[in-house]
């Protein structure tokens, strides 16, 4: 995983902190070379629609613009821990790789909470790097939530 690659996600996290979503952007790409092939940012708002978190968007993007159904030869960055939903669809995908930056002790899938890829019954068992960029990723979420208290 490079640079640019996180600074796609980054600059989609922005996208999202922008549209007064949580700030969480997701990239997809060719695992071997860091091509990348789809981006997206958390839409739950926008879309009205509690499924539309950036990891899904850019699974979907992704798929439809390989004409494929599996994403077996790519990896995803993600600024925050998936949760339990986008672990699984993570899995289902057949990602080579998932790599994040903040840890989310709330709704975390991976680490936290229902740890996903822990599970016998998750079949595809994927390389996982955590605390990318975790800093500048945690500190985006903080602001917002931050933002967020003292608007009420």
């Amino acid at each position: 995983m490079n640079d640019d690659i996180f600074q796609a996600a980054f600059d989609q996290a922005l996208q999202a902190f922008e549209a007064d979503e949580v700030p969480v952007g997701a990239v997809v790409f060719k695992t071997d070379s860091g091509a990348i092939i789809a981006t997206a940012h958390n839409r739950t708002e926008t879309d009205k629609n509690p499924l539309a978190h950036a990891e899904l968007l850019a699974i979907r993007q992704a798929c439809r613009t390989l004409g494929v159904k599996r994403l077996n030869g790519y990896s995803l960055f993600v600024t925050l821990e998936p949760c339990a939903m986008c672990a699984g669809a993570i899995a289902w995908a057949r990602l080579d790789a998932l790599f994040y930056g903040a840890s989310d002790p709330k709704t975390g899938g991976v680490e936290q909470g229902a740890r996903v890829f822990d599970h016998p019954q998750t079949h595809h068992k994927i390389h996982i790097e955590k605390g990318i960029y975790a800093d500048d990723c945690g500190a985006l979420l903080t602001h917002f939530f931050k933002q967020k208290r003292n608007s009420k």
